[in-house]
């Protein structure tokens, strides 16, 4: 498929994709949602992808919403007041995720950013939530997501106010993992996904499943859940492969099976 609004490449199971509307700071208008959407189905079924990183094209990450789009009474609108998004099933996917923020990252494109499990963040980047300055409040999951990432505290610090931070300020409250050069971004996010891509993908999917869904659970039921999950891994392929390679004393080479 040709997309109109981001660019997909995959290369030794890394799966990189850039958010591509750089004169409107890759804001988030109709079809990007929708392109999006499709390439985390298509990224999702695809055995061999193990990593993604997501970042924007240009200066920027993403600038939210494409205002000028909201503005116009013609324009399809997105799809944010279904009950599953593309932000629920970037947050859903099955495999680690990493947001490479090289800019701008506010509104919406924060709550691309919330989605992911690990944000690394250049020097240039900048982080809010300005919906309430528009009269709104935001529509993909920040005001669920922000809290639980960095307290209701902070958390409504950023949604009432609509203040930016910069990205130490943003890593000094755990919005972000790491803060890098601009020159360095890109780099050091395909190191991360470099090395996730070892790891077994089953175990790394249930990691994953073990966090999001116990987050949402009281404490007995995610160690209930998490119980299962390991039951389920212990007698896989990967598992079996990784005991053998731990005893022999060798690199595991782990399939997802």
């Amino acid at each position: 498929m040709k997309y109109e609004t981001i660019i997909y490449e995959k290369e030794d199971g890394v799966c990189i994709i850039t958010l591509n509307r750089p004169d409107r700071l890759n804001a988030i208008n109709f079809q990007l949602a929708f392109e999006l959407n499709e390439v985390l189905d298509k990224i999702d079924q695809d055995e061999g992808a193990r990593t993604v990183i997501l970042t924007g094209a240009g200066r920027g990450f993403c600038a939210g919403a494409d205002i000028k789009e909201m503005a116009d009474p013609n324009a399809k609108r997105l799809p944010i007041g279904m009950r599953y998004t593309f932000f629920n099933k970037l947050e859903d996917l099955g495999k680690p995720v990493i947001a490479a923020i090289n800019g701008p990252c506010n509104g919406g494109g924060l709550e691309i950013a919330l989605c992911c499990d690990f944000r690394i963040a250049s020097e240039a980047a900048n982080f809010g939530l300005g919906e309430v300055k528009l009269g709104v409040i935001p529509a993909g999951g920040g005001t669920a997501r922000l809290p639980r990432l960095i307290g209701p505290a902070r958390a409504k610090e950023f949604l009432y106010f609509g203040n930016r931070v910069d990205a130490q300020q943003a890593y000094q409250i755990g919005l972000v993992n790491k803060v890098v050069t601009s020159e360095e971004l890109m780099a050091e996010a395909k190191n991360w996904a470099a090395e996730l891509a070892e790891r077994p993908p089953l175990s790394l999917k249930m990691l994953k499943y073990c966090v999001n869904l116990g987050m949402q659970m009281d404490l007995l039921s995610a160690i209930d859940y998490e119980a299962k999950c390991a039951a389920i891994l212990r007698n896989t392929e990967d598992a079996i492969e990784g005991v053998k390679a731990f005893v022999e004393k060798r690199k595991p080479v782990f399939k997802g099976r």
